[in-house]
């Protein structure tokens, strides 16, 4: 099964305790799923992640901004879209994920958007859901 994980999934993931969006990130170094994402969504990642609310908190885990991304380049399948549609018209960034989901052919968006992403249901056939449900769908096709 691959998954995009939309950056503040991947961003709670990091700085969150034992959540939903801790256990996908979890589940992909695991090689549960593949995550899949793109630069660019590697570069918003690095961008959030080094703003000032954060510092103190990776510190104090001792992780850096650039660790954390390097660390997902090596788990994650990185994709190239070829072109990036007008979807999402408030948010570029949003289109960003689904232009990573549909060049990696994801069969899942998990989003925590619930201004833009979450709302859409899903697009080009890849279900946009929250982490919660993307854990359950995860696990449901992993149980032993």
């Amino acid at each position: 099964m691959r998954v995009v994980l939309d950056t503040n999934v991947l961003v709670s993931g990091v700085i969150s305790g034992n959540g939903p969006p801790r256990r996908l990130l979890d589940a992909a170094k695991a090689g549960v799923f593949e995550l899949c994402t793109s630069e660019a969504l590697l570069a918003e990642m690095l961008d959030v992640l080094s703003r000032d609310k954060f510092a103190a908190r990776l510190r104090q885990a001792g992780l850096t901004p650039d660790g954390i991304v390097d660390d997902l380049r090596r788990i994650a399948i990185i994709v190239s879209p070829q072109a990036v549609p007008r979807v999402v018209a408030s948010d570029t960034d949003d289109d960003q994920v689904i232009a990573t989901a549909i060049a990696g052919r994801a069969e899942l968006i998990a989003s925590g958007d619930k201004r833009d992403l979450l709302p859409m249901g899903s697009h080009a056939g890849i279900p946009i859901i929250t982490a919660r449900e993307a854990l359950e769908r995860v696990e449901a096709r992993h149980k032993p």
